[in-house]
């Protein structure tokens, strides 16, 4: 994960005007966190998370290949480093990942690699595309090598030393608005601004409240696992 050129920047750009997509985002981040007060961003874009994470108090250090990126999020006060592997092993409380996985062919490697950033007892959380027959243009755009099930995800984090906690699938009238979209929207990937406003401030509240009435047991358009590197580890 170093010095690659991210393609989907002009995605991000209108994904960061989604106010209550985010702000459910940075609260599934702030109550993964368990009190944390550092985090590290694992794949941290153009910022937008980190910002909105940083404004709920955690102290916040960035990992982004991208070196236009990196230098975006240094301009706006981060630590940014190239590559996970600068990070010293078992050095960091909490570490988030959001849509950033899916990008990276190795994604058990990646996972591997954030367990052993993790001191013991430390925390992480993933949100990832779910569903692969969810896949679209965009994601094709964007670089995504996968979307994910849930037994698929929870058994490379297993395997790579992580003790789950929770695993739901997250925005499930999600699944129903990706499927519209793959169907008749953009060939070339693209989001408009108007069709993620109608989104966010339509669609989406109602489905985080389907999510809560259960469906998200069952099916969504996002999978987020919350896990921990266990205290005591078997020798």
């Amino acid at each position: 994960m170093r010095d690659s050129q991210y393609q989907g920047v002009d995605n991000l750009e209108v994904l960061a005007n989604a106010a209550r997509y985010n702000r459910f985002l940075v609260d599934c981040i702030v109550e993964a966190s368990a009190g944390r007060r550092t985090a590290l961003d694992f794949g941290a874009g153009t910022g937008s998370m980190s910002i909105l994470v940083r404004d709920r108090g955690l102290r916040i250090a960035c990992v982004e290949p991208d070196p236009r990126l990196r230098a975006r999020l240094s301009g706006l006060g981060f630590d940014v480093y190239d590559d996970v592997a600068r990070i010293p092993d078992r050095s960091q409380e909490f570490i988030y990942s959001v849509n950033v996985l899916e990008h990276i062919e190795d994604d058990e490697g990646a996972l591997a690699a954030l367990f052993a950033k993790l001191k013991p007892g430390g925390r992480c959380l993933v949100y990832v595309p779910a569903l692969q027959s969810l896949y679209t243009s965009m994601d094709r755009k964007i670089g995504h090598h996968r979307r994910y099930h849930r037994t698929g995800l929870l058994r490379i984090a297993t395997q790579a030393g992580f003790t789950i906690e929770r695993a739901r699938y997250a925005d499930s009238l999600g699944v129903f608005v990706t499927l519209v979209y793959k169907l008749m929207g953009s060939r070339r990937g693209d989001l408009s601004p108007a069709s993620v406003w109608i989104y966010d401030r339509l669609v989406f509240p109602a489905s985080h409240a389907c999510d809560r009435l259960g469906c998200s047991r069952w099916f969504g358009k996002n999978l987020v696992v919350v896990m921990h590197r266990p205290q005591e580890e078997r020798a």
